[in-house]
């Protein structure tokens, strides 16, 4: 039960409460997006791509991790539990998912690699293989007698540090890679684009730079990882070296961020005009036609039609 003192040195009970709500609302945006995107895979057979079903497994992994985030509540130890280890196993698993998805990207653009399907396996062992290992891991210097404000606080040095190893570090060593990744094709497609505009007919151009724009795109989708975890990195520094000096905007903006972090990648990742396309498949057969003007135009199908995608879904279909 909550009490009505300062807990960890701040945190008074009003303050647990806010930052509950906070967690509890921000997931559950997550836990409707990321679901939305599981949904429409599980629906719509055209989406059930390879490159897609990386997508998927991420909308999943969120998904998960937003609903164990939700039913945490640190004043119980059982569901503490389930929300400290369950959630940091699926938001690792978050985080890597992104990076096989970087990969897939770079092997196909890049490398000009079509054996990328074989890799699944791979992926399926490093994503969910690291994620155990990391929230085994996680348990090492952890005292379960004490909860703080939340059921991610470790308690003590060493479980501060261990937190930050099995956690902080690889999510952004997943940034850099991510980041790395996507600069390198970019890049690539740069040079492809101003080689189209000497060699190339005006049709292959047009096609090119759409490929960029979507390219482009995907440029910034490692903020979304930087967006959500910068100030729970910052958070957690500070708590490592002031222990019983806890800042409360800063704590508000680590749960808020880390919690939306479902939403960012169900709307960057899952909503791609595949997904649009789909959707206006089905309004076209189901949408009144007296209401259908009313539609914004980048919903109506026939806009989608001649949308370019992502190279990576056109190499699936060669």
């Amino acid at each position: 039960m909550a009490t009505s003192v300062a807990v960890g040195g701040t945190f008074t009970a009003h303050d647990r409460r806010i930052l509950t709500a906070v967690n509890a609302g921000a997931s559950s945006l997550s836990l409707a997006g990321s679901s939305f995107i599981v949904l429409c895979y599980l629906l719509f057979k055209e989406l059930r791509k390879f490159s897609f079903k990386l997508v998927f497994y991420l909308a999943l992994s969120d998904m998960l991790c937003s609903f164990f985030s939700i039913i945490g509540d640190p004043s119980k130890g059982f569901f503490c539990y389930a929300q400290g280890y369950s959630t940091h196993f699926f938001c690792v698993a978050s985080f890597l998912w992104t990076t096989t998805i970087a990969f897939t990207l770079h092997r196909t653009v890049v490398k000009h690699k079509t054996d990328v399907e074989d890799l699944e396996a791979m992926f399926h062992l490093y994503v969910w293989g690291t994620s155990l290992v990391m929230t085994v891991m996680r348990s090492f210097g952890n005292d379960h007698r004490q909860f703080g404000a939340w059921c991610w606080t470790q308690t003590g040095r060493t479980g501060k540090a261990v937190h930050f190893v099995t956690f902080y570090m690889p999510l952004w060593g997943a940034i850099l890679y991510n980041g790395f990744t996507y600069f390198q094709v970019i890049r690539m497609l740069n040079n492809a684009t101003r080689m189209a505009v000497g060699m190339s007919g005006q049709a292959f151009v047009s096609d090119t730079r759409d490929n960029m724009r979507a390219l482009n795109r995907w440029g910034y989708y490692p903020l979304i990882l930087i967006g959500s975890w910068a100030f729970g990195t910052i958070n957690r520094i500070h708590d490592f070296f002031e222990p019983n000096h806890k800042i409360f905007w800063l704590t508000f903006l680590d749960v808020g961020t880390a919690a939306l972090m479902g939403l960012f990648n169900s709307i960057a990742y899952g909503l791609n005009s595949s997904v649009r396309r789909a959707i206006c498949e089905r309004l076209d057969k189901f949408w009144p036609e007296r209401l259908y003007r009313w539609l914004p135009n980048n919903l109506k199908y026939k806009n989608l039609q001649q949308e370019s995608e992502l190279v990576l879904f056109k190499t699936e279909d060669q």
